[in-house]
C-alpha cells in the first residue's frame, strides 16, 4: 500500500540498504560496524599467524621428507593469509597488533589444550579444527560488506589441508584400524574445544556479539545463531566421514 507522499518509484529498495550490498567505504560509516570488522579481521589475522606457527611445528613430526615439505608449503600459505589481513587492517587505519591482541590469549589456550601428540593427531587438527573455524567465519562473511567479505573468503581458501589430511589419515586407518577409534575421540574433543573457543571470543567482544545477534550490519538473530552452529556441526560430521572416522 502506497503512502500519499511516496510514489512506487520512491519506495526504498531494501536490498540496497543492507550492509552486504555496500562496499567498505559506505558500510564503515557506522562506527559499531567498523569496530566489529576490526575485531573480526584481528581474530582472523591472529588465527592465521597461529596456524602458520603450528604447521611449522607439526612439520617436525612428519614421517617423511615429502610430508615435511607439504606441511611447510601449507604453513607458508597461512602466513600469506596473515599478511593479507595485516595489510588490510593497516589500510583501514587499524593497528594490526592492537587488533589481534584481544584474541591471542583465547587462541593460544585453544592450541595449548589441543596440542597433538603425534603426526596423525596434527593432521586431524589441521583439517577438522581449522575447518570448524573457517565454517564460522564463512557464516559471518555473508553478512559483511563486499570488500571485507571478499578478503575473508579469500583467506579461508583451503591451503591443501583437506586432501592431504584425508589421504594420510585414511591410509593410516587402513594399515592399522584401531587407530580410527583414537582419532575419532580426538576429533570430537577438537569439535567441542573449537566451538567453546569461538563462543568465548564472540562473547568477550561487544561489537562482534552485537553483529551476530542482529544489532549491527545484517546480523543473525539468536535463533539463527543456533542454526548456524547446527550447520557447523553437520559439516563437521561430513568431514569425519571423509576421514573414515565416526562422528
Amino acid at each position: 500500500m502506497e503512502t500519499p507522499d511516496q510514489t512506487p518509484d520512491e519506495t526504498p529498495d531494501e536490498t540496497e540498504t543492507t550492509i552486504a550490498a555496500k562496499n567498505w567505504a559506505a558500510a564503515s560509516a557506522e562506527p559499531q560496524y567498523r569496530a566489529a570488522v576490526v575485531d573480526l579481521l584481528g581474530a582472523l589475522a591472529y588465527g592465521e599467524l597461529a596456524a602458520f606457527e603450528r604447521l611449522a611445528e607439526d612439520a617436525k613430526l612428519a614421517p617423511t621428507l615429502s610430508d615435511k615439505a607439504e606441511l611447510a608449503a601449507m604453513a607458508s600459505a597461512e602466513f600469506h593469509h596473515f599478511e593479507q589481513l595485516r595489510d588490510r587492517l593497516t589500510a583501514i587505519e587499524a593497528e594490526p597488533t592492537a587488533a589481534m591482541q584481544p584474541f591471542a590469549a583465547a587462541l593460544d589456550e585453544f592450541h595449548r589444550q589441543t596440542a597433538p601428540s603425534d603426526w596423525l593427531e596434527g593432521l586431524v587438527k589441521a583439517y577438522v579444527g581449522d575447518s570448524i573455524a573457517s565454517d564460522f567465519y564463512r557464516e559471518v562473511a555473508a553478512r559483511l560488506d563486499s570488500d571485507t567479505r571478499g578478503l575473508v573468503l579469500s583467506v579461508l581458501d583451503d591451503t591443501g589441508h583437506a586432501s592431504f589430511a584425508i589421504e594420510k589419515v585414511r591410509a593410516a586407518i587402513e594399515a592399522e584400524p584401531r587407530v580410527g577409534g583414537r582419532l575419532a575421540l580426538w576429533a570430537r574433543r577438537l569439535m567441542g574445544e573449537a566451538l567453546s573457543q569461538a563462543q568465548r571470543v564472540v562473547a568477550d567482544r561487544d561489537a562482534l556479539s552485537t553483529m551476530l545477534v542482529g544489532g549491527v550490519a545484517d546480523g543473525f538473530d539468536l535463533a539463527e545463531v543456533g542454526r548456524m552452529f547446527t550447520r557447523i556441526t553437520e559439516a563437521h560430521t561430513k568431514r569425519m566421514a571423509a576421514l573414515g572416522l565416526a562422528a
